[in-house]
């Protein structure tokens, strides 16, 4: 008779634990670092697992060309970024099990 309840039951359950892991990882999140370079080591950045730029260090010589430099940096940027969402995706996809949960993206930044 209360099969289907017990059921129910059993996925509010599963879905607060998801929800306490996920926010646990959340705050993990800020403490991770992700890095890149850039015109062979010419550009350093680090972001942390939320994509927040942490750290930015440049060689004296790459600052003779600006044009290149702003290139440098936003390439640097750009890949230090994208591994910090491709560890994220794939710590979240081990999380859930593979599921892919709607709206559970939306509580991951970036």
């Amino acid at each position: 008779m209360f099969g289907g309840l017990g059921n129910i039951m059993e996925m509010m359950k599963s879905a607060k634990d998801l929800q306490a892991r996920m926010a646990e990882f959340q705050k993990e999140l800020a403490t991770r670092r992700y890095d890149a370079q850039s015109g062979g080591g010419a550009v350093r950045v680090v972001v942390d697992g939320k994509g927040m730029v942490v750290d930015v260090k440049i060689e004296p010589s790459a600052t003779q060309d600006v044009e290149l430099l702003e290139d440098l940096v936003k390439s640097a940027v750009c890949a230090a970024a994208s591994r910090a969402h491709d560890a994220m995706r794939a710590e979240l996809s081990q999380m859930t099990g593979g599921l892919n949960i709607p709206g559970l993206d939306s509580m991951l930044p970036g």
